[in-house]
């Protein structure tokens, strides 16, 4: 038994002689034409940091490196992939599953907005349900040869981030935060989390970090000083990367044309990510 342990074996993912209880296998196995590699998800403490954001631009950027790319859109009731790609198309069905859609450069997507009859309507679906729609976008969808999947998750740590980490082979996590003050309890919140449910933690990638003058090139900090240095030293893990607030990063996003975007910000992420 660990030092650390809260005697709360339903929330921990590791065996033990001193379990109280038998630990239950959630997994789901991946449809039977597909391999992937690697599982990455993407996750937030809080909504409004530009966690899809940093799953496009990472699905991008490892596409243009020559990898096979894909993302399961996880925010079910929130969903943005499809928009952010400019994917007007439905997913279709297939002999051995649900196909899905490839973007302009052949990044594969699936996302609950590409079987909803309109992009606005609601999902209004309880708690099991939504985890049911994340297993059978694992095991049902044909993603085919997959070098790296992005799960775009919802934030927070409900429903959908507990049976993402239970029912899915996540190889890794990154946190997406912003400059604002509460950013080290909500970090905190996510790195904890991970950490009950033994998923190992990447890094950590800051939105709109700063507002770069269009004349002089000074960088001025909006949202106030960051402190992300000072919240990832508390726990032990690395900045990965900082973005900068961006018009020409939300036109695009507007504009579907995601993989238009010209930046350097994530590179040492992706080099990351191929190590």
């Amino acid at each position: 038994m660990s030092e650390k342990c809260d005697q709360n074996c339903s929330a921990c993912s590791k065996e033990c002689s001193d379990r109280k209880e038998k630990q239950t296998d959630f997994s789901v196995k991946l449809n039977a034409k597909s391999s992937v590699r690697k599982v990455i998800g993407i996750i937030s403490g809080k909504g409004g940091v530009g966690k899809s954001l940093v799953a496009s631009m990472l699905a991008v950027l490892m596409n243009r490196r020559g990898h096979s790319t894909a993302i399961f859109d996880a925010d079910i009731t929130g969903p943005s992939i499809p928009k952010a790609f400019g994917i007007r198309d439905k997913a279709k069905s297939g002999e051995q599953g649900l196909l899905p859609v490839e973007s302009r450069d052949g990044i594969k997507i699936m996302s609950i907005n590409l079987l909803l009859e309109s992009d606005t309507d609601p999902v209004i679906w309880r708690g099991p349900l939504i985890a049911s729609t994340i297993k059978r976008f694992w095991a049902d969808v044909v993603w085919g040869d997959v070098d790296f999947m992005f799960i775009d998750m919802p934030p927070g740590t409900g429903d959908v981030a507990l049976t993402v980490f239970q029912s899915l082979p996540v190889d890794g996590i990154i946190i997406v935060t912003s400059p604002q003050e509460l950013v080290s309890m909500i970090v905190s919140k996510a790195v904890n989390m991970a950490k009950k449910m033994n998923i190992p933690i990447l890094g950590i990638i800051e939105n709109m970090s700063y507002l770069k003058c269009p004349d002089c090139g000074k960088e001025i900090n909006v949202f106030g000083k960051s402190r992300i240095e000072e919240v990832a030293k508390e726990h032990g893990i690395p900045v990965l990367g900082k973005l900068p607030i961006d018009p020409a990063i939300a036109t695009a996003i507007d504009k579907g044309l995601i993989e238009d975007f010209q930046g350097d910000w994530l590179d040492n992420t992706a080099e990351i990510l191929e190590k």
